[in-house]
């Protein structure tokens, strides 16, 4: 497809989502998505989009086979690294707050795929329930915690996931348990291509004061370990032999910087935004770790955060 023929398809586009959605829908064109990343960095959306219902989510995915434009979904920002040049087509994100709702059945937490995590783990302090600590700081909502099985402090998505509803591609709602769903390190195929819709969290009764504490221990450690500036979380996954942070100190390159981004003096796997970076200069960064590691110590580093849109 010519330049010529995209810009015709998004107008197009524009022109049928504004006929059939929702008047609470949110549609901005050449969005910047340095403001929804928390990285700060990335070049714009064709067309950005907050859909306020199930339904306009349905009429936006057939919108877009309807006229053959490329679509990705955007969570909270974390883990992603999107190129100065932008992403072409449409970003959905479920930021509206039919999909932020969280409801709490006995055990379970029936949560939106936008709500936070941080709000989540909050709910499941004041009813008493364990298992979801580890949420407390991590920087994401449901949908995108899924997507990649975020985690942290020793617990990960999949481990209190029931089941999940969830959106394929034609606009048809599925249902699926958790144990049916395949899944990896940082990882869940699944979803890369299906929109995650709420999930059913299953936990455990605690009482309040073991659940402070518990959550008092992983935000200490995370703020005694991790830097305060804008980042996206670990840029590399850990090697089989030896964690991304500690070969990156190894290697000397703590504090290497090139432009506004810099990597990290308090954690070697978070590379930070110094207020003026570019996702080039970032990129530059990870292949200069990837080069080292490589050249110096014959160990192949993978990232984690995930790199999308165009140069």
């Amino acid at each position: 497809m010519s330049v010529a023929e995209a810009t015709i398809s998004i107008q197009q586009v524009t022109q049928d989502l504004a006929h059939r959605l929702s008047s609470a829908s949110r549609l901005l064109e050449n969005e910047p998505l340095s403001k929804h990343t928390t990285l700060r960095v990335g070049g714009p959306a064709d067309l950005y989009i907050e859909p306020a219902t199930e339904q306009d989510l349905a009429a936006i995915l057939a919108i877009c086979a309807e006229r053959n434009v490329p679509w990705m979904m955007l969570g909270r920002g974390s883990n992603l690294l999107v190129r100065d040049g932008g992403i072409r087509g449409l970003v959905i994100c479920l930021a509206a707050p039919s999909f932020a709702e969280i409801r709490v059945d006995d055990l379970r937490m029936i949560c939106g795929a936008g709500a936070r995590l941080r709000s989540v783990a909050f709910e499941a302090k004041r009813s008493l329930l364990t298992g979801s600590e580890f949420m407390e700081g991590i920087p994401g909502n449901i949908g995108g915690a899924l997507r990649m099985n975020a985690g942290a402090m020793g617990g990960a998505m999949f481990d209190v996931l029931e089941s999940v509803r969830f959106m394929d591609p034609a606009g048809a709602v599925h249902e699926r348990k958790a144990r049916e769903i395949a899944v990896e390190y940082r990882n869940c195929l699944l979803f890369k291509t299906h929109i995650v819709l709420r999930a059913t969290l299953l936990l455990q009764r605690g009482t309040r004061e073991v659940i402070e504490q518990k959550m008092n221990l992983c935000s200490q450690k995370r703020w005694g370990s991790q830097p305060a500036a804008p980042s996206a979380g670990c840029i590399f996954k850990n090697a089989t032999t030896i964690p991304a942070g500690k070969l990156i100190e190894e290697l000397g390159l703590k504090g290497t910087r090139c432009g506004g981004a810099l990597i990290s003096d308090v954690h070697g796997n978070f590379i930070v935004n110094e207020g003026n970076a570019s996702a080039r200069d970032i990129l530059e960064l990870i292949e200069l770790v990837r080069e080292r590691a490589r050249t110096q110590r014959n160990v192949d580093l993978h990232t984690e955060v995930q790199v999308v849109g165009e140069d």
